[in-house]
């Protein structure tokens, strides 16, 4: 069975036996859609502020940050029932996590059934869940809850990884893949889900790093199904995952800096964050292409499938490797229509990318011109300052 049977026409031919592969993808959103362009007015209304200095740097940037939506939990009726998440200095992690224990099973249930519906088998195939999410704290946790809302088997074996930031994600497929490859016929749900209600806060002129956060994060969730030998006559595999690794910079530990208070989450970013990532990019990078004797000449042959920290970030490692444009216009994409929306944007990410890689493929097939590299690059990172990557090959066809 799995990778010997004969594919339908369309599939791919030539998947590496006891290699993982990405077999689905899935999301969902709440229903709240945020227009950034409308965000300031309804942001300093809705925390009875009229500061004209904090809504001018708001404003400057709501548009360096290149996000035109979001999806947000947070709505006028939740800071009508909760007003005091509005108010500087009340203890509110209590309201925070009622609120976002509940969204974040919610949005994970519905993104898992999308992804389990293109995945195209019964849920009851499903062996592992591992689930990710820095926006809830419970004891049990949310693997749990998702696992009772989609009906799972109580025989799931379930992994949880908690408040690893935008690393998450890449940190959840790593984990996936290894337990893909070590229990052969094992079928993996993957799920992410985030709210930034948990770090919610009226501005202020003392923290003005919250408006970047602001400015920039968004909600949802995301959702994959990892397998290694496919059953070629039902599923398709889109992604294959040769290497993965996980590296962190010693020293870094401050510059996102993250701490659950009475208040909710309390995040800083430190302003050198794109230039650490631009240091050190390239190395990382090197160690995973290297397994497959890939080059930095390989750079622009390859698809980039990286994790949109905002727009300094990605202009960094386009500048640092010498990349064409095009080459992270998934990644700008997903943050343009989403935000950073923190472990789950990876999902979004990849979606876009098999968009524009069977773009490209007919383009070619149609003027003759030499096909890209199979091999690229699923990238993220998170507080450590941690890096995470996979070298993966792109099975679509």
């Amino acid at each position: 069975m799995g990778s010997e049977e004969e594919p339908k026409e369309g599939f791919p031919k030539m998947v590496n036996p006891g290699k993982a592969t990405i077999l689905a993808l899935g999301k969902a959103f709440p229903h709240q859609l945020v227009m950034q362009e409308f965000l300031v007015d309804g942001y300093f209304k809705n925390t009875n502020c009229d500061d004209p200095d904090l809504r001018k740097k708001l404003s400057r940037l709501c548009k360096t940050t290149t996000v035109k939506t979001r999806y947000v939990v947070m709505s006028e009726e939740i800071l009508k029932q909760y007003p005091e998440l509005a108010i500087e200095g009340l203890p509110t992690v209590k309201q925070r996590l009622d609120i976002c224990n509940d969204a974040v099973t919610e949005m994970a249930v519905e993104a898992s059934r999308v992804c389990i519906k293109k995945w195209g088998r019964p849920i009851s195939d499903l062996t592992h869940l591992v689930y990710v999410s820095s926006s809830e704290a419970r004891l049990p946790g949310g693997d749990l809850y998702l696992a009772k809302g989609l009906g799972l088997s109580p025989e799931t074996q379930r992994v949880m990884l908690y408040f690893m930031g935008c690393s998450g994600g890449a940190a959840g497929l790593r984990v996936a893949k290894d337990i893909a490859e070590n229990n052969p016929g094992s079928r993996i749900l993957l799920a992410t889900s985030e709210t930034t209600i948990i770090g919610f806060k009226p501005p202020s002129a003392d923290r003005p790093y919250d408006l970047v956060g602001a400015a920039l994060f968004g909600d949802g969730a995301g959702a994959m199904i990892i397998g290694s030998d496919p059953v070629l006559s039902i599923e398709r595999p889109l992604f294959e995952l040769h290497t993965a690794i996980q590296n962190f910079l010693p020293d870094t530990e401050k510059t996102i800096d993250g701490k659950l208070t009475e208040e909710g989450i309390s995040f800083k970013l430190a302003r050198e964050l794109p230039q650490i990532i631009e240091d050190n990019v390239e190395s990382f990078c090197e160690k995973l292409m290297a397994t497959v004797g890939l080059t930095d000449k390989d750079y622009n042959k390859m698809f980039w499938a990286v994790h949109p920290g905002g727009p300094a970030i990605l202009n960094r490692i386009e500048k640092r490797l010498d990349l064409f444009p095009e080459k992270l216009s998934a990644s700008r994409r997903a943050l343009m229509d989403y935000g950073n929306a923190s472990s789950n944007t990876i999902v979004y990410v990849l979606e876009y990318m098999i968009e524009e890689i069977l773009k490209k493929k007919k383009q070619q097939k149609k003027e003759s011109q030499e096909e890209e590299s199979e091999w690229g690059l699923i990238l993220a990172f998170g507080p450590g300052v941690t890096f995470e990557g996979i070298l993966a090959r792109n099975l679509t066809v």
